[in-house]
Parts: structure tokens; C-alpha cells; sequence
């Protein structure tokens, strides 16, 4: 089944060429399953007889780049290996010794290739690099979108709020349910030779060993090695595992327990989401599974309410609403936004009202080492980015807290967003994500509205405290796991 032209764009007017294969270069859909990019190059290397090769680098010089991301990536790179050997084809995977080192790699690798394909995602530094690739290359290349449930291109625009994108999705959705990618898309290639690779590339470029994918090279790479690696692992395997576990013993009271810090609610599938190890679609599909759902049990569209459209249980519109709506709004910003993690992105109103109160007394103030090493006064709080720290997660619910706290005790609002975006991005497995950057501006009033009363530095910007949290919620046993003393 050919891709729908939603998800496909063109990045360049250079020709397609009469090369020995079709050239996948993976950049965001780390993935060798439910992969509409994938799909594309397997489709069109069977229309043009060519072999496919998937080319799979990690660079050094990105943002934050550390022993916790470079191993996640690593642990996806080593299943992606596996996928594509027991298929036929060649993975080219590259881990990047220095800064600078890869450049050209895409360029030796394109010279042979009759068409290139790779991932079309608004996230961080993809864009830029993609473009500028576009130029230089003399081959087409193009570029899908595996994101979401929901093709960007048909939504066209960012959204002020949820309830806004909601109404739109129960319009705009339903023609997309049944154009879902291929579950193996490697099992339709046609031509399954290995590709011989030139000595002149594999000398200078070479192919990542299994040691370097189990991480025993790490320590050598100028990368940030204070943030080490996390128990938890990386790629499609273990994004799988995770997603079977949540549907068979949490998703049937997700709505009583995601809020709840003591409880084991939340999927934990965004780091996965956020590497490209697990499709938004897959996801989907096991939960109308769980639910015995098909879109023949949407209703009519019911002007965005959050629940009764899906026509499923209250745990699946609630997983679902998470998944598809939040999510995919996050996206469309980063698509549509311009620098949309920048402070004058947030709208009119937060910026009036953290203005105005910009300048209003802190009682207590903590510097950015006191806030990264948790040495602050509150316990709830600092067992919340202890567990940041150490394990490259926070429970959805204390990161709302937290950030609320941060613009609490930092000397601006405009200092308390590039804290929250720095603590974030450094430790956060699903970190320098779309929907990351949208849970970090929702606590400055970004997707949200003006609440009352009007308050010393928030003004009406929703306000909360960890006493309240600890009434509403189970967290003795979270601060007491992961640490939650307070600065002696």
C-alpha cells in the first residue's frame, strides 16, 4: 500500500537517479516496524528494482548529548541491527568518535543511491539538519511523517488549547484511522542482497561494533558523562515489553492511578515515543485491541469534550486523550511555532500577567545547582528531580509541580523557563521533546487560561503547592524512595 501524500513531502528539486539502491538515512523514527518512512523506501526501491540500505548515525555534537541518551539511542541502534539482518538488509550504523567526524558520511553514502528517505519531524535540531542536507545532496530526497495518528500537514496549524485541537481532530481524524503503516514493512522488499559498501567509506566511517552498541565506548566519546546511563532500556524490544505491561495490568485503572506518585499509573512509553522506538500508531492498535474497539464506535463530533467521542472506556479515552491529543498538539506547535520553546511563544495573557508580576518578592530563591542537586526546602520537590536525575523520568504529575515551584523561586519568569528547559533537557529521557517543551510552557499559562484569585508572582497563572499535592494524592512512599529530604 503506497504512504498517504499527507505524510510525504519533497526536500529538493535534484532528480531521482538510476543508483544501486534506495538510501533510508533514520534521523526520528528509530524503527524498523509501524514506520511509514520505511514504508516509502521499501516501496519505492521495489518500483525501481534497487536494494535498500538504512543508514543509522549518532552524533556527538547534539544539545545535551550525554551517556543516558547516547545509550538509549544505542540500545534502539542494536535492535534496528537485528531487524534488518533477519530481513536481509543493510543497516549502516554509526556511532560518531568526535565532533565533526560523521560529516560526510550521508554525502559518500547518497552518491550511489537512487533515492533518499528519511524522517520528517519537527523536533529539535531535525529540521535544520534535514534542509540543509536537502541542499547538498544530488539525489531527491524525501520526507514522511510517522509522528502521529494525525498528519501535520492536514492539521496545517498550531492550536491555543486542547479542547480547540479536539474539535478538530473529531472532524479530521476518523479519514486517518484506516490508513495505518504496514506493521513490518521490511517483509515487502523485493530485492534483499546486502549492499557492498566501499572501502573509501567504511575506513573513515566505520560500522558501530556490538561493543560500541552495549555501551563500552562511552567513556571515551566527548559527551556529558555526569548524566549516566538509566536502568531502563532503550529501543523497539523493550518499547514493546513496556507497552504489552501497561496494557495488561495498568490501563484498566489508569484514569484512578496516573496521578498518583506512590502508584505505578503512568504508561511510560515517552522516552520511547520521543526516540522513535515505538509508533504512536502501534500504541493505538494495541489499545483498541485491549478495548475491542473499531472506528465504528466513534460518535459524532461532540465540539472537543474530552470524553464520549472515542466511544471506548473510561481508561482508553483517558490513555487516548494523552496519546493523540496532547501529544500530536505539541507537535503541530513545534511545526508551526517558530522557536516555540522561546517566552514570547507563550500567549498574550501568561506574558502580561509574569510581567507584571516579574519583579515581585521571592521568599525563597534557589540558585541552579541548589535546584539541579534538590537542596531546597521541600521534600515533594526534591524527591521529584532526585528522581529526575537518577532515573531520566518524573511522574506526570509532580512535573506540573515542580515547574510551578521553579517559577516560585527563580528571580523571573523568564529565568524560570530556561531553568525548567535546562533541568529538563539534561536528565529527561523524554526530554528536547515537542510534548516535552508543551508540558514545561503549560506551567506558564501556554494551553491553559487566566485563573483566580490574583497571586504575588504568578498573577493568574494557575497556582499550586506541594501541601496541596501531598492532600490530594499518595506520596509518602515516593518522597521516601526517592530521597525527598529537605536542605539541612
Amino acid at each position: 500500500m503506497q504512504i498517504p501524500p499527507s505524510r510525504l513531502q519533497t526536500l529538493n528539486d535534484a532528480p531521482l537517479r538510476s543508483g544501486a539502491y534506495v538510501l533510508y538515512w533514520m534521523t526520528a523514527t528509530r524503527r524498523t516496524t509501524h514506520n511509514f518512512a520505511l514504508q516509502h523506501a521499501v516501496q519505492q526501491a521495489n518500483l525501481m528494482g534497487k536494494q535498500l540500505l538504512v543508514l543509522e548515525a549518532l552524533r556527538v555534537g547534539y544539545a545535551h548529548a550525554s551517556e543516558r541518551f547516547h545509550q538509549f539511542v544505542l540500545d534502539g541502534m542494536r535492535d534496528n541491527a537485528a531487524a534488518c539482518a533477519a530481513h536481509g538488509v543493510t543497516h549502516y550504523a554509526y556511532l560518531e568518535p568526535e565532533h565533526g567526524a560523521g560529516r560526510g558520511l550521508l554525502a559518500a553514502l547518497a552518491r550511489d543511491a537512487a533515492l533518499v528517505v528519511t524522517d520528517d519531524s519537527p523536533q529539535s535540531f531535525l529540521p535544520r539538519m534535514e534542509h540543509a542536507a536537502a541542499q547538498q545532496l544530488p539525489v531527491r530526497l524525501d520526507a514522511v511523517d510517522s509522528v502521529g495518528l494525525l498528519p501535520r500537514s492536514v492539521a496545517g496549524r498550531a492550536f491555543a488549547s486542547a479542547h480547540a485541537f479536539r474539535s478538530f481532530l473529531q472532524h479530521a481524524l476518523p479519514g486517518q484511522l484506516e490508513q495505518f503503516p504496514d506493521a513490518n514493512p521490511l517483509e515487502a522488499l523485493q530485492r534483499r542482497q546486502s549492499v557492498a559498501i566501499s572501502e573509501d567509506i567504511l575506513v573513515p566511517w566505520p560500522v558501530a561494533t556490538a561493543a560500541e552498541f552495549a555501551g563500552q565506548t562511552l567513556a571515551k566519546l566527548p559527551i556529558d558523562h555526569k548524566v549516566q546511563a538509566v536502568a531502563m532500556r532503550g529501543g523497539a524490544r523493550a518499547g514493546k515489553l513496556r507497552l504489552s505491561e501497561f496494557m495488561e495490568n495498568r490501563l484498566a485503572r489508569y484514569p484512578e492511578d496516573r496521578s498518583h506518585p506512590d502508584r505505578e499509573g503512568p504508561s511510560g512509553l515517552s522516552p520511547y515515543l520521543h526516540f522513535g522506538h515505538i509508533s504512536a500508531h502501534e500504541i493505538f492498535l494495541a489499545l483498541a485491541a485491549a478495548e475491542d474497539w473499531d472506528p465504528g464506535k466513534l460518535a459524532a463530533p461532540n465540539r472537543g469534550s474530552r470524553a464520549g467521542w472515542w466511544g471506548m472506556s473510561a481508561a482508553g479515552e483517558a490513555f487516548v486523550d494523552q496519546l493523540v491529543t496532547w501529544r500530536e498538539l505539541g507537535h503541530l506547535e513545534a511545526q508551526y511555532t517558530p522557536y516555540y520553546d522561546a517566552y514570547e511563544t507563550l500567549p498574550l495573557w501568561a506574558q502580561r500577567t509574569l510581567d507584571a508580576h516579574a519583579h515581585d518578592p521571592r521568599p525563597v530563591q534557589y540558585t541552579p545547582y541548589e535546584l539541579e542537586n534538590a537542596k531546597t526546602h521541600d521534600a515533594l520537590w526534591n524527591a521529584a528531580q532526585r528522581q529526575l536525575v537518577r532515573e531520566g523520568q518524573m511522574h506526570n504529575y509532580l512535573r506540573m509541580l515542580w515547574g510551578k515551584k521553579i517559577l516560585e523561586w527563580t528571580p523571573s519568569p523568564r529565568q524560570a523557563l530556561a531553568q525548567m528547559l535546562e533541568l529538563n533537557d539534561r536528565y529527561a529521557l523524554d526530554g528536547r521533546d515537542p510534548n516535552s517543551v508543551s508540558g514545561i510552557c503549560w506551567v506558564l499559562g501556554r494551553y491553559d487560561r487566566p485563573w483566580g484569585p490574583e497571586r504575588p508572582i504568578f498573577g493568574t497563572i494557575r497556582f499550586m503547592t506541594s501541601a496541596n499535592t501531598a492532600r490530594k494524592l499518595e506520596t509518602k512512599a515516593f518522597v521516601a524512595r526517592h530521597g525527598g529530604q529537605t536542605r539541612l
